[in-house]
Order: structure tokens, then sequence, then C-alpha cells
């Protein structure tokens, strides 16, 4: 075979292929009842209708279609189907409507009128619904709902299905409910096949027995687990859980709380903070450890409790909370510590207790014993009872089991204290929480500094007594009682004994004492939190009318755009220009800049393939970076995406003098990408207009990408 022949066999081979391509894109009628020409009406067309046997019935590219009544334009490759219209795709794509409009170039349907689409795992429903088979995407941008099997309804302004992937995508008014839960978001990813549903954006899952709300979060819809990150809050029976990142398992009503973690109990009146804790609501309890800390909330002086550990247990009406390993209390007029705290929060007892020590080189084997400070008295003991009144907020009374020891320095002495020792102490306040009698019970000993009327030391009085009873006033002794003495002496200070000066067990400890909430944290090791990394940020999907659609509606319309039935039902407009030139370059000179800086960060662009700008305020004025447009009427949409710290503005403003303002957004930034959109109509004034991004202030920095203004509603 020469040169010549194999040229004409593969031009030959060329035709056919072309031939029998163009053919496979023809729209073939492959059955109806009844033909008719109407040139009047519809110029180029045949109508097409059913007859008593079958519906019409129309192929193309392994899709069938049924329908009553069906306008076939030839030459452009389109079909309009009407009444009762059914569409198969395939075994596993149906889809019903009153009308469909299908080009066999774009291969894009658009179906209206009660529209479902069904797939074997959910169902779509909508007025309106869009089906591009090149890309296997349905999607509605005017409201619609869509069925997934055990995973329940979800409702959106606006959804997209991307087939292959088994992917929905949710914008604008977000609602999924289910036997379990209803959830509501700005933003939702929903994947069919596994039921997992990623939340974007202000959110809400709300269920029979609690609340969540998140800015990002994930739900399993199939297991109902998930867990929430960014302003993360879980509401249930009374108690509110805030954290940096939350986990929950609705079927074990468990939850768990990473970072910054605060618990209120509304009912109680309680506060609970740390850095780790775990939430078991059958059980009715909470542990929380990481800088723990257990606070009570009350109206004149809150009670606040620190520990390694904090575990909440009992129902609302009967909360018990157990503090351990290097327990502290705090309040204004109390505070303690010991290795662990019981606090009933029913019977108002609280609980300074010795744990058990298990070896000497166990962290806590170091034998101290509980300790409490009231104003001027150190009180310690091998435990202590402290019993409150709830109603009252108020300490009724003090009980010291074993080595009862309650020392006071007496303050007109450099080295002298008041010592009081006993088997058993029993304590009582007045109502200003101030101890005010105090009962030693059984062998009592004691060393007061005696003094007269002028506060004149007469000697130190040291003796023994089956029991003592004493009244104190402004921290002082105001009075003592002796009952079943043993021996005691009063000695001037001069001739007492150096060494008889403390009784046996003497241990002042008032550099241990807490003098304030943050001192409760003054023995614990530095804080290091872990790194949430949690979901990646919201990525905005492109266009489904993107320049590949476009480009084939293109094609379709056979440089007749204006009689290009393909693009009937497409919705673009005049938005598809932006008038802003360098849209994501603003360190371009098109930009006119104030009293900011622009450089360009390792900050990645809400899509991740490129890296956005950084502008920061530099000024003692507010900084601001414009673009001045030609447009000198109309109304335009700014839309520009943002992340950062603060606040600032966009606007649109006349381009001359008084830079008089038609429209303004004002702007709180956060940690993830969102897109900002503002809309304003200017008058025919004479002057240009200008777009805005204002209120830079010094050091604020944000990173900005993708600008676009474009002119809406313009025919």
């Amino acid at each position: 075979m020469n040169k010549l022949q194999v040229l004409l066999l593969l031009l030959i081979v060329s035709f056919v292929s072309v031939n029998n391509a163009q053919e496979k894109r023809k729209i073939q009628i492959e059955y109806a009842g009844k033909l008719t020409i109407d040139e009047e009406n519809y110029p180029g067309a045949k109508v097409l209708t059913r007859d008593d046997k079958q519906q019409v019935h129309i192929i193309h590219g392994g899709s069938n279609m049924w329908c009553d009544k069906a306008i076939h334009y030839g030459e452009e490759n389109f079909v309009e189907a009407y009444g009762n219209v059914s569409v198969k795709q395939g075994d596993t794509i149906n889809m019903t409507s009153k009308y469909v409009e299908y080009s066999g170039i774009t291969e894009l349907a658009f179906a209206s009128g009660d529209v479902v689409l069904t797939d074997p795992h959910s169902t779509i429903s909508s007025d309106t619904l869009y089906f591009d088979r090149v890309k296997q995407q349905a999607f509605y941008r005017n409201g619609g709902k869509v069925v997934k099997d055990s995973s329940g309804t979800i409702t959106s302004k606006i959804g997209r299905y991307y087939m292959d992937i088994k992917k929905y995508q949710f914008v604008k008014d977000v609602v999924l409910v289910n036997k379990e839960s209803t959830i509501n978001s700005d933003y939702f990813d929903f994947y069919s096949d596994t039921g997992f549903a990623y939340l974007f954006g202000p959110s809400i899952i709300t269920t029979e027995t609690s609340k969540t709300y998140c800015e990002k979060g994930f739900y399993d819809t199939k297991l109902e687990v998930g867990y929430a990150i960014k302003n993360a809050r879980i509401d249930y029976d009374h108690r509110i859980i805030e954290g940096d990142s939350l986990y929950f398992d609705n079927n074990k009503n468990f939850a768990s709380a990473t970072n910054n973690i605060k618990v209120t109990d509304t009912l109680n009146k309680s506060v609970i903070k740390g850095h780790y804790a775990e939430v078991y609501k059958a059980k009715d309890s909470l542990f929380i450890t990481k800088r723990a800390l257990a606070i009570t909330v009350q109206e004149k002086d809150s009670v606040f409790m620190h520990a390694d550990k904090i575990m909440v247990t009992g129902k609302p009406d009967n909360r018990i909370v157990n503090a351990y390993y290097n327990a502290k209390l705090f309040k204004s007029d109390i505070t303690g510590k010991s290795d662990s705290i019981y606090a009933n929060q029913k019977t108002g007892i609280t609980k300074l207790i010795n744990i058990p020590r298990l070896s000497s080189g166990d962290k806590f084997s170091k034998a101290r014993k509980p300790i409490l400070w009231n104003f001027e008295n150190q009180m310690t003991g091998d435990t202590i009872h402290l019993i409150s009144n709830n109603k009252t907020e108020k300490i009724d009374s003090l009980l010291v089991f074993n080595h009862a020891f309650i020392i006071s320095k007496d303050t007109l002495s450099t080295d002298g204290y008041n010592q009081i020792y006993g088997l058993r102490l029993v304590g009582l306040f007045n109502d200003e929480n101030v101890l005010r009698e105090v009962n030693i019970i059984k062998n009592a000993e004691s060393i007061f500094y005696a003094r007269n009327d002028k506060q004149e030391l007469i000697g130190i009085d040291k003796a023994k007594s089956g029991s003592i009873k004493i009244l104190f006033a402004e921290g002082d002794i105001e009075e003592y009682s002796r009952f079943n003495q043993v021996d005691g002496d009063l000695i001037p200070e001069s001739k007492y004994p150096q060494k008889d000066k403390y009784l046996k067990g003497f241990d002042w400890r008032e550099e241990e004492r807490p003098k304030s909430v943050e001192d409760l944290f003054s023995d614990d090791p530095p804080l290091e939190l872990p790194v949430i990394k949690g979901l990646e940020d919201y990525i905005p999907s492109g266009q489904f009318f993107d320049q590949d659609m476009l480009e084939r509606i293109k094609l379709a319309g056979k440089g007749k755009p204006h009689h290009n039935k393909a693009a009937r039902n497409i919705p673009i407009t005049h938005e598809s220009k932006n008038l802003i030139e360098y849209p994501s370059a603003f360190e371009h000179a098109k930009w006119f800049k104030s009293a900011v800086k622009v450089t360009i960060s390792t900050m990645a662009t809400p899509g991740g393939k490129s890296v956005a700008n950084e502008i920061t305020g530099t000024g003692t004025a507010d900084g601001h970076i414009y673009q001045v447009l030609n447009n000198t009427e109309g109304t335009f949409k700014f839309s520009i995406w943002m992340k950062g710290k603060g606040k600032t503005r966009l606007r649109f403003q006349r381009a001359d003098k008084d830079y008089a303002v038609y429209n303004t957004l004002v702007v709180n930034l956060t940690d993830d990408w969102k897109e900002y959109t503002l809309i304003g109509t200017k008058k025919a004034d004479g002057s240009k207009l200008r777009c805005l991004i204002s209120d830079i202030q010094t050091n604020d920095t944000i990173y900005m990408w993708g600008a676009n203004v474009v002119e809406v509603n313009k025919e």
C-alpha cells in the first residue's frame, strides 16, 4: 500500500469516526404517536405527541426520556418535553417532572414543575433542577429537598449533587431532619454513601436531649457521633459545655471537650473550667483535668476549687464535687488545701481529706495535713469538715478530726503564736463568716499571749486541760475557758523558755496560703495545650455554570447566541464580567492605598491553589485600599474573600471630593475564609464609582483574595 492509499484510508476512518460521533450526539426520536409541523409557533421544529399506546420516547447517549408532548429542534439538537416527563440514565438515575429542556450538544437538562430525581440511596425534589450529564451533577438554586433513607430529609436554598463521589453540597438555610436530630447550617456537605455531614458557618445540631452549636463541625448521621470546633457549645439538662473542640456520641450520651473548656450548671449556679473534660449524661457525671477549676457562683462571694482532677456526679438537685490531688479552695474569707476535697452541694458539707499514701515514691507521699485559713486563723487536722448553709450562702460550722491544731500569729510580737491543740475541734462562725467560737475537745493544749486592755503583754499562758472553749473578736482571742484543767502557768515572756513557745506538731504554713484565684495554680506544671487541627476551612466549589459549560452553550449556539435555545433558563447575566482589574493582586498600582502595607503571604487562598495578599494597617488614621471604576450609574455587587481579626468595611462611594457613601457593609472578620458581599445602587450624578475596603487599623492584618465587582439587573 502506497502513501496515498494510507492517507486516503486515514481520511475515510476519520470521517466515519467523526460522523459516527456526531450521530451519537444527535437526539433520537424512538417513538411518537403523532408528528406535526407548526412553523408559525415552532419554526424549524417537529411537534411530537403521544397516542393511546405509549408516550413519546426520546433517546440520547444512553439516556431515555418519555413525555406526553415534545418539541424537537433537529438542527439545534434540542428538545422540549411536556407532561409527565420521565428521564432514566442507566439503572441508577431517574427523574420525573412536568417539563424538561435538553440539549444534545451541552448535555444539560433543565427540569421544572414537581421535579424529583432519584438514585438508589436518595431523592431530590425541587421546583426547578439542572442536570449536567457531562459532569454528572444536579443543581437547584431556588429551594429543594433531599430525602436520604435513614439519614433523614435535607432542605436548602441551594443544592448540588456530585453523582460520581455521592456528595451533596447545600448552601443557605440548610436543615437536616431525621428521627434522632435536626441540623441547621449555612454550608453543609453531605456524602450519601457514608452519611457523613460537614458543617460550616453557624450550625446547630438539636436532639431530644441536647443542642450543639459550632461554626465548623462533623457529624456521622448513621452512628450519631461527631465533633464541633470554633465557638463550640453543647446544651443539655441545665448544663452548657463550651470548648475549642467538642466530641459527642449521642448513642452513649457522652461528650468530651479539649482546650479552654467551660461547663456551666445553670441550675446549681456553678461553673467548671479546664482543658480536657468528659461528660456522661446518663450517669450525670463530669470529669475535668488540666488546670481544673470548679466555681460555685454565689451572689456575694463565689467559691473556687482547684485540683489536678475534678469529678462532678449526681442529679442536678444533689450534685457532688470531688477534687483530688493537690486540691485547693479559695473564698475571700476562707481558703484551704488538702490532697482531696469533697463537696456536697445539697447538704452544704465540704470535706478536706488526706489520700492514703501508696509508697514513698508517690508524688503525694509527703504527709501534709489538710489546712484551712480564716482571716488570722490557720487550722489543720487529719480531716476537716466545713458546713455551709446553701440558702444564706454562709458558713455555719467547722469540724476538725484528729490532731486538730489552730494557730494565729500574735500581731504585736515578732515570733509569737497563739496555739490550740486537741483531739477534735468544733468551730462556729458568725454572720460575717468569721470564726467566732472554737471548742477543742479532749487532750487540749494551748499557748496564749495574754494582754491587758492596753494590749500590753502580761505573759505567755501555757496549759493542758480536758477541753477548751475560745471566743474570738476581730481575729483576736476575746476570752477562753478551760475545762478539767490539768496544769497551767502564766509566765512572763522574759522567763519563758524559747523551746516551749511551740506545741508539738506546730507547722506555720502561711507561704502556702492562696491569696487569689490565680494562686490556686501556683504549684501546677507549665501548661501545654494540644494543637487542634480539626477540619479545613470551607473551600467553595467551582460554579455549576462554569467556563466549561459556557463554552458548551456557546458551541450549541453556532454563532447565534440570541437564538441559542440551549442557553434558555441558564442564569447567565452581566455578573460574569468582573469590573475590578487585578482582583487578587492588591499590591498592583491599580489598587490605591492609604495607611496600609500589602505583601504576598503564605496563606493559602480558599481554593488552595494560590496564596493571598496580606494587608496590614500602618498609619495613625484608618487605612484603606480601593479601585475607581469608570461606571457612573447602575446597581453593583461587590464581593471579596477575607479572613483575619477585627473589623473592616466594604463601601461604595462617589469618586470625587466628598466621597459620599452609597452603601456600606460592616465586616467582623474570623479565622476562616468567608466571602463578603455588598450591593449598592449609584444614580447618574456625574461621578465615577469607588469600591473601598476601609477602617483598617494600625497593626491589623487582613488576608484578601478574589475581589469582584459586577453590574447586576441590567438588561
